[in-house]
Formats: structure tokens, C-alpha cells, sequence
């Protein structure tokens, strides 16, 4: 199994097994992670698909033999309001190269076709 960064459990974040034994990772709604009143915090939402990304990438490091990552660039954008219930999300590694991965990453509340948000992230990699 995956290890966590430790910023997820300040989000609360427990790991699922998702479609294909890919990890999902479910964040229960708390006042850590409010924003203004009856909705999450982007800042949250951000770090929650950040972590979506990495889980997802490393997980398809381990399957080629593992390494390190180091995050490049971030972009996250905003769809709808997250509100007071259990977010998911999942990453999905698009390109895994030699030295960099291409990493998105969508998070939900009700229906995974309505994301609340939605990440792309570049990595470098240094293979073990």
C-alpha cells in the first residue's frame, strides 16, 4: 500500500482501492477543512488533489520499480463549490517518461462526471 504524505492527515484522508486496484482517496468533510461558511477551503481542495497525484503517481512508480518525485508545476481549476459532505478524488498519470510524469487529477462529491475540481501536475522523477 501507498504511504501517505503527512499533510493528508490533517485532511483526514484514508485510501480506497478505485476501478482497476487504482487508489481513490476519500476526504471526510471537517472543520479543517472549511472555507467560508457550508463549503470546503480551496486551499484544501488543492492539497486534496495534490495528494490525489502523488498516491497515483507513485503507485505506477512501484509497478517499474520505484523513485522519487519532485513536484514542477501545479494547476488546479475550480468548477463548483465543495460542500459540507465526504470528497474523493483520484489521480491519473497520462505520461510516465524517464524524468518527468504527467499527472491529472479530479475531485467529487456526488457524481464523478460533476467534479468539484480538477488538477494537472508535472513531476520529475528520479528512478531508483
Amino acid at each position: 500500500m501507498i504511504a501517505l504524505p503527512p499533510y493528508a492527515s490533517i485532511l483526514g484522508l484514508t485510501v480506497e482501492t478505485g476501478e482497476n486496484g487504482a487508489p481513490l482517496l476519500v476526504m471526510p468533510f471537517s472543520g479543517d477543512v472549511l472555507g467560508r461558511p457550508g463549503f470546503l477551503h480551496g486551499g484544501a481542495i488543492g492539497g486534496f488533489l495534490e495528494m490525489a497525484a502523488i498516491v497515483a503517481l507513485q503507485y505506477a512508480l512501484e509497478a517499474e520499480g520505484g523513485g522519487r518525485i519532485k513536484p514542477i508545476n501545479v494547476t488546479v481549476d475550480y468548477m463548483r463549490g465543495g460542500r459540507e459532505k465526504e470528497t474523493r478524488a483520484q489521480g491519473i498519470v497520462t505520461r510516465l517518461g524517464t524524468r518527468v510524469a504527467n499527472v491529472e487529477a479530479i475531485a467529487w462529491q456526488d457524481d464523478r462526471d460533476r467534479p468539484i475540481a480538477a488538477a494537472r501536475m508535472n513531476y520529475l522523477l528520479a528512478r531508483d
